[in-house]
């Protein structure tokens, strides 16, 4: 079974050649693309822009692109802007979801949070996008899941 989901996610090399995906959340214009343009450019690979396809693989979230909208990105103030297959990746096992919030909603010591999709149990980060340290938060965030 798969379901579409209003979701930007990308994928985030971490230790070795494992890549961990992200699933960037929130309401539209609420950053995801901005943020994932922004993990793109720092290596990050992304899977899909705005509708994230998901199903569950055994114990796994597995996130993939719908057709139609493969490999394009939407750029605020650019356009739908295609990018190169170096850029991408077609489907990527969740690590994390990433909810996008203003900057009121961030709790300074946040007590870890989980969340269940499709029978699969994900952490929970809230992160406000527009912040110069997100990309750098995001990662460190999933470094943490990635070691542990």
């Amino acid at each position: 079974m798969t379901t579409l989901v209003h979701a930007t996610c990308v994928a985030l090399r971490t230790s070795g050649k494992n890549w961990q995906g992200v699933l960037l959340r929130g309401a539209s214009g609420a950053g995801k693309s901005d943020l994932a343009a922004r993990l793109i450019e720092t290596g990050a690979r992304l899977i899909a822009d705005d509708q994230t396809a998901l199903a569950r693989q055994q114990r796994r979230l597995i996130a993939s692109c719908p057709k139609t909208i493969t490999g394009l990105l939407e750029v605020r103030g650019v356009g739908i802007v295609k990018l190169g297959r170096a850029q991408l990746l077609p489907r990527t096992a969740i690590a994390l979801l990433v909810d996008l919030v203003p900057p009121k909603r961030i709790e300074r010591l946040p007590e870890p949070a989980h969340e269940t999709v499709l029978g699969v149990e994900l952490p929970v980060l809230a992160l406000t996008p527009f912040e110069a340290s997100a990309s750098a938060k995001l990662r460190l965030a999933l470094a943490q899941i990635a070691a542990a």
